[in-house]
């Protein structure tokens, strides 16, 4: 990039204000979106643009970068630039986000950045068949992307979907119990400072997850860890040896029970509701062992878990996959703004 001729942002897009629009331009079912720094905020009837845009968060999250290609209305907390002559407005959109622009934001009240600090910023510009093969090239990963968050959400509701027809006793012969009769739920308990330990084997669950990593196990087979205070009610399935923290519980199973089917039949039950706000939202042991729960045969709870399971599994793929085109993106983003 080095060898390409260096140019002002200003000398390549020209950077305008976005402009507000009256409450009563706000229509639910308008044809067109208004955008803020934060993206899209509401919708409405009018457009201030109807050609590719850049919509840069100007005050708020400020730097924020947004490449529109319908018409839209850009508000007032943005700029909106359009391409001049010899550059590609999507090559830019891309070489922008290479430049930290949050880092120009001015910090008073609110943060934001200033036009001539965006104009000022130097760039190096390419010929446009090689802006183009650029632009090409980053816009097979977000496709890929796209598609790839598309599965995701289809994972979900193909999940949802499933859990509330499988996990739906009407009409079936389940048998009613209490939920302390088929798990065991026990209090997770506290760990000193001096037991956390970056490199530690093991993982500390909270109510909002793993929180650190420490050399002590506090459980050596499958358990639910069930968030107690904090955020309640929230439910993880930890087959590895773990120490639950004292914001939890942690439940083991009784007899003839399948753990991961009751981890399934638990996320129907709502148990975030059962917390008593006080300070901080908590559950109260007995109040969730008294949960009514309807269990089939155990074979049945199997299968069932299983079939769940493999949405599940398919799910983790599509995460990590996730995570490996991000991190393409990132590297050939980097490449690509650097000559390579």
């Amino acid at each position: 990039m080095t060898n390409y001729p260096t140019k002002k942002l200003g000398e390549v897009i020209e950077i305008n204000y976005g402009k507000g629009l009256p409450k009563d331009s706000h229509v639910d079912s308008g044809k067109y979106f208004a955008y803020g720094s934060n993206g899209p905020v509401y919708r409405t009837n009018e457009s201030l643009t109807n050609s590719e845009i850049i919509v840069i968060g100007r005050k708020g999250t400020a730097g924020a970068l947004y490449f529109i290609s319908e018409p839209c209305w850009p508000i007032d907390t943005t700029f909106f630039a359009k391409p001049k002559n010899g550059a590609s407005l999507k090559f830019i959109y891309y070489l922008l986000q290479t430049k930290r622009l949050p880092r120009l934001a001015i910090v008073t009240g609110v943060p934001g950045i200033n036009r001539t600090t965006l104009a000022n910023i130097n760039i190096q510009l390419p010929p446009l068949e090689i802006q183009k093969q650029i632009v090409e090239r980053l816009d097979k990963i977000v496709e890929a992307q796209k598609l790839n968050d598309d599965l995701i959400q289809k994972s979900d509701e193909l999940f949802q979907s499933l859990l509330h027809k499988e996990l739906n006793p009407t009409g079936k012969d389940w048998g009613t119990k209490k939920l302390g009769e088929v798990i065991e739920i026990s209090y997770g308990k506290g760990l000193s400072r001096d037991s956390r330990v970056d490199s530690g084997k093991y993982f500390a669950y909270g109510s909002n997850g793993p929180v650190y990593r420490t050399n002590e196990s506090l459980t050596n087979g499958e358990i639910i860890v069930i968030g107690r205070k904090g955020t309640a009610g929230a439910l993880y399935f930890i087959s590895d040896p773990c120490w639950p923290i004292d914001t939890t519980f942690f439940a083991k199973p009784k007899n003839d029970v399948s753990l991961k089917f009751v981890y399934y039949l638990l996320q129907t039950k709502g148990l975030p509701r059962l917390a008593i706000v006080t300070g901080v939202p908590g559950i109260n042991r007995t109040t969730l062992a008294n949960v009514n729960v309807q269990l089939p045969p155990i074979n049945t709870q199997k299968q069932i878990a299983a079939k769940l399971s493999t949405v599940q599994d398919y799910k983790t793929q599509l995460l990590a996959q996730k995570s490996k085109l991000k991190e393409l993106f990132n590297s050939v983003l980097s490449k690509s703004f650097s000559g390579q």
